[in-house]
C-alpha cells in the first residue's frame, strides 16, 4: 500500500516552554507545537504551564505530548492536565501500553541501522499508531542520521513518517527532497539555548521547509 501524497511537509516546533516561542512557531507556519512531559530534561514543561499555551493556539495549529510513560495510570494523568490533540510516546514503550495510549498517537524511536527493518516491521500493523518518529538521538540531542539509507525502507510504508534529529535550516531541504516525509520534528535546531527558541531560526527552518516543498 502507497501512502497518499501530500502537497507539503508538515512542521512540528517541539520543546516549547512559553507563550512567545509558541506564538513566534505559529507566526511562522508550524503546524504543531511540542511540549515535552518528561521530567529532568532541559525541555521539560508541567502540563498545566503547557495546557495554558495549548489553550491559547489558534485553529488547525496542533498540540502535541511528547511522553515517556511505564503504564496507562501515568499517561492519564498527563491526558487529563494538558489533553493535547496529539500524543507522542518517546520512550520505550512495549507493544501493548502503546495500544493502551491509543489510538492516534505517534511512536518514536531511535534510527539505528541494525534494527531500522524490524522497528518498522513492529509497529506497522499497530493500528493505534498513526505515525511513526524517526529520531538520530533518543531524543533532543540534535544528532542526525543517514537518511539515505532510509529512503528505500519507507518508500512504500503505510504509515507517516515523521523525521527528527539534528534538523535546522541548512539541510531540512536535503531530507524533505530525500524521504519526502510527512512532517519534520524540530527542536534544537532553532534554538538559542535549551527549551529557549530563536525565532529567526523558526522563520528560517519554515522558511527552507516551504521552499523544498516547492521545488518537489
Amino acid at each position: 500500500m502507497t501512502p497518499p501524497t501530500h502537497a507539503r511537509t508538515r512542521i512540528k516546533i517541539c520543546g516549547i516552554t512559553n507563550h512567545e516561542d509558541a506564538q513566534a512557531a505559529v507566526d511562522h507556519g508550524a503546524d504543531a507545537i511540542g511540549f515535552i512531559f518528561v521530567e529532568d530534561t532541559p525541555r521539560y514543561i508541567d502540563p498545566q504551564e503547557a495546557a495554558a499555551i495549548m489553550f491559547e493556539l489558534p485553529p488547525m495549529v496542533s498540540a502535541v505530548g511528547v511522553v515517556q510513560v511505564t503504564d496507562i495510570d501515568e499517561f492519564c494523568t498527563i491526558e487529563q492536565i494538558c489533553p493535547a490533540h496529539t500524543f507522542q510516546l518517546h520512550g520505550k514503550e512495549p507493544l501493548e501500553l502503546v495500544k493502551q495510549c491509543g489510538p492516534g498517537v505517534i511512536k518514536a524511536f531511535k534510527y539505528e541501522e541494525v534494527t531500522i527493518q524490524s522497528q518498522l516491521n513492529r509497529w506497522e500493523k499497530v493500528e493505534e499508531i498513526d505515525a511513526l518518529l524517526l529520531d538520530g538521538s533518543d531524543g533532543g540531542q540534535g544528532q542526525s542520521f543517514d537518511w539515505t539509507k532510509l529512503a528505500p525502507l519507507i518508500k512504500d510504508y503505510p504509515k507517516k513518517i515523521i523525521i527528527a534529529g539534528g534538523l535546522d535550516a541548512s539541510n531540512v531541504g536535503e531530507v524533505i527532497q530525500t524521504l519526502r516525509p510527512y512532517a519534520i520534528d524540530v527542536s534544537t535546531g532553532v534554538e538559542s539555548e535549551p527549551g529557549i527558541k530563536d525565532h529567526t531560526k523558526i522563520a528560517a527552518l519554515c522558511a527552507a521547509v516551504r521552499a523544498a516543498d516547492a521545488s518537489n
